[in-house]
């Protein structure tokens, strides 16, 4: 696909429903008592294949489309009410699907195998698999590569307390899952916070889950830094904002060492009314566009600002963005706003340590940000990138490249030097929906056409991608 635009972006998007709340509201409606109702669901691939093993699993979901975001209806059986599936669960390009579903799956009264296409295959599952084990469950990869295809033979589970060596909310995630049916109380202790919305919707459908951001003896810096907020946005002339994100990259405290999250077996889940968020990771590309593109005043209405997902705005200010809150809400379970976001001069950072899990999905489009800023933008501690759909480190670096930014990879992030003129180019996306958007948006600041290949893999979360953005480049 060829890409070019050069008019600033105007006018006001409502941003498509969050995947991972999306996919979250299927799973927990399937293992409530009762009707689930959600709107705004996320209708790109990855979301509609959890309805689809969920389907295979016995459960009724109505999926009606519309411009404000699917509407569907969950008919729970509760938390034993799944049956065993004819076949292989299919996650299609869903990793979200396979690590949590694996969690479910480990602690029923029948066998399953779960699979997903063929990157899906090379994604590492042995983070699962381990703690999953630990807690009694009989799991195998079946081409023990430690890669799906999973074959999960259903079996009693333990309670058990695991220390995952990376901030992963969909490690967490599944050993949560299996811990409501494991016989005592499970808990996972990370070394940074991962996104929080199983935590929130768990308890929100009537599960007894308790985390560190619940205890009053929680470090008052750690919680400020990672639970605290301004409400604006906008460019600071001092460089505090930068000071702020240095601090928060390098913090690490005395009386806390881990973040810990725990969960209480065999609750009565009850089917709830779930509106889902604009997804900040989607809102992300706009953002970027609109703080690139010279003249832009963008308004993204309805975006999830949930604290465990913010890091892209806490950059974004470090660098000299202006982006305004407006009608906060935290009456749900998912805090969200409309982000105003005007054209801005901006300056290279520092990204690493303690904000990374709350932005690991936006380092692509953070990345493209740099190779406009001024200066050297470094990213560390971000290893995570090389097993998401592609190789994000390598990809990237190959990427900016070609389009005349100077950028070295490094085992666990990027250096890039920002500020240089930058022209179109031929992209490879690798088939991977966040390269695709990110070149997309950098083809709005670079001279020249960009041709990105494969670029229908938006598909797997953001189908109107492209819509969209021509609405709004006008």
């Amino acid at each position: 696909m060829k890409i070019k635009y050069t008019a600033p972006l105007r006018g006001e998007l409502s941003i498509p429903g969050d995947k991972s709340i999306s996919h979250r509201s299927v799973m927990f409606g399937a293992l409530a008592e009762g009707t689930t109702e959600v709107t705004n669901f996320l209708t790109g691939a990855d979301c509609l294949s959890t309805i689809s093993c969920f389907r295979q699993m016995g459960i009724e979901i109505e999926c009606t489309p519309s411009a404000q975001g699917a509407h569907v209806l969950i008919y729970g059986k509760g938390l034993h009410g799944l049956s065993a599936p004819f076949t292989t669960l299919d996650a299609g390009n869903s990793g979200t699907t396979v690590r949590l579903l694996s969690g479910i799956l480990a602690g029923q009264a029948f066998d399953t195998v779960i699979t997903g296409d063929a990157s899906i295959q090379k994604r590492p599952m042995k983070r699962i698999m381990t703690p999953l084990t630990a807690m009694g469950a009989d799991i195998s990869s079946e081409n023990g590569n430690g890669c799906a295809p999973l074959s999960i033979r259903g079996k009693k589970l333990h309670g058990t307390h695991y220390a995952s060596p990376v901030a992963s909310a969909q490690v967490k995630s599944c050993v949560l899952l299996a811990g409501l049916y494991a016989d005592g109380i499970t808990s996972v202790t990370e070394p940074a916070v991962s996104r929080n919305h199983s935590e929130l919707m768990l308890r929100y459908f009537g599960a007894d889950v308790r985390t560190d951001a619940d205890e009053p003896s929680l470090s008052s810096a750690v919680s400020n830094e990672l639970y605290g907020r301004a409400s604006s946005f906008e460019p600071d002339a001092s460089a505090s904002a930068a000071q702020t994100l240095k601090t928060l990259n390098n913090t690490k405290s005395a009386a806390h060492t881990g973040f810990t999250a725990s969960i209480s077996p065999e609750p009565t889940l009850v089917g709830q009314k779930v509106r889902v968020p604009g997804d900040i990771s989607s809102a992300a590309y706009f953002i970027a566009a609109a703080l690139l593109v010279p003249g832009s005043e963008l308004l993204l209405r309805n975006v999830g600002i949930n604290p465990t997902r913010d890091g892209m705005l806490r950059v974004c200010q470090a660098m000299g963005a202006d982006i305004t809150l407006l009608n906060e809400d935290h009456s749900g379970a998912e805090p969200c706003a409309d982000l105003l976001v005007r054209s801005s001069h901006l300056n290279a950072v520092e990204i690493g340590g303690n904000i990374i899990p709350t932005l690991i999905d936006e380092l692509p489009i953070l990345a493209v940000l740099a190779a406009f800023a001024d200066g050297t933008t470094v990213i560390r501690d971000a290893a995570e990138l090389r097993v998401k759909e592609s190789d994000r480190i390598a990809v990237m670096t190959e990427n900016l490249s070609r389009i005349g930014c100077p950028v070295e990879a490094t085992e666990d992030g990027m250096i890039i030097t920002g500020g240089k003129a930058l022209h179109g180019a031929s992209i490879d996306s690798y088939k991977d929906h966040r390269i695709a958007m990110s070149f997309a948006v950098a083809a709005l600041a670079c001279s020249g056409e960009m041709d990105i290949l494969d670029a229908e893999c938006v598909n797997i979360s953001y189908p109107e991608f492209y819509e969209d953005l021509a609405k709004v480049c006008r």
